[in-house]
């Protein structure tokens, strides 16, 4: 089935020439189909990128997706034009009396700030105690995730020694777990942050619990409410050239990056990437879609509490 996405929405263009099937509003509404509704809150600086990544990996699902757009009315986005924010973005204000089905929250380019030093802070948490009673399934992505258990569960972030930047190896903890059905015993994942959250904390939280890490880049992937909170420090959903459009933007402004980890040919920039995540990247969409939005969201999507 398709996505319905906002009509004029640059994504859909740019996904149908990958001959991805994506619907805009005036066609969904011509058939009689109650699709999952899923809400993104995008507070990355090049937002047409993670909505163009996101909405790719969503469109592998075989269930009919209506995305909306949240933004918040506290920060303006200054490498966005305005004219695309008024056009497909909502504020959070605008959608606090709705419910939906399963929101993403993605990272940010505030990491390394304490939280509270975050100027948004304030409508963030605002969002987070929101989206306990008004979804039934939140994906927390990067810097969101660190938040997210900050704010519900007083987990730390820590700097680390330098960034983890790279497609690290992770090893699955819970393989019994739905969202690892499919899965190979470990998988991939770009990473691309200057923080981490400690097994040792997560571990001190009854019904928090850790479902994948790496030796390499730590705790990558953590679950709280039998599914209704998933906490992801990596970026699953990263296409095969953000990391080499961020090391060469780094590079271009220059800042101290290292190369990507494991992800070009022979650690050689000159040979391009080898991608070994986006396999695992779509099965780990699919099924966070299927066992945690679709199988547990109530028909009345007003009946989520």
């Amino acid at each position: 089935m398709p996505l319905t996405l906002p009509d004029r929405l640059p994504a859909i263009e740019l996904l149908k020439n990958e001959n991805i099937f994506v619907m805009d509003n005036s066609r969904a509404e011509g058939q009689d189909i109650r699709p999952l509704k899923i809400v993104i809150l995008n507070l990355m600086p090049i937002k047409i990128t993670t909505e163009t990544d996101l909405v790719r990996i969503l469109s592998n699902t075989p269930l009919q997706l209506e995305i909306t757009f949240m933004k918040l009315k506290s920060h303006t986005s200054k490498n966005t034009p305005i004219e695309h924010m008024m056009a497909f973005y909502k504020d959070f204000e605008l959608l606090r009396s709705q419910h939906f089905d399963g929101m993403i929250i993605t990272g940010a380019p505030v990491e390394q700030l304490e939280f509270d030093e975050v100027f948004y802070w304030p409508e963030m948490t605002d969002i987070f105690s929101w989206a306990k009673t008004h979804v039934t399934s939140t994906l927390y992505i990067c810097w969101a995730a660190f938040a997210g258990m900050f704010h519900h569960y007083g987990i730390p972030k820590y700097d680390t020694p330098k960034k983890v930047f790279g497609v690290f190896e992770q090893h699955i903890l819970k393989p019994r777990c739905p969202l690892f059905r499919g899965f190979d015993d470990t998988f991939f994942m770009p990473h691309s942050r200057h923080t981490e959250c400690r097994r040792e904390d997560i571990e001190k939280i009854e019904g928090l619990e850790i479902l994948a890490e790496s030796q390499e880049s730590g705790v990558c992937i953590s679950m709280a409410r039998e599914g209704r909170e998933i906490y992801i420090t990596g970026h699953p959903e990263y296409s095969p050239h953000t990391l080499d459009n961020e090391y060469k933007r780094d590079l271009g402004k220059g800042l101290p990056i290292q190369v990507p980890e494991n992800y070009y040919r022979d650690n050689d920039p000159d040979k391009g990437p080898l991608v070994h995540w986006r396999a695992h990247a779509n099965l780990l969409y699919n099924n966070w879609i299927n066992y945690y939005v679709y199988q547990m969201t109530p028909y009345d999507i007003d009946q989520i509490r």
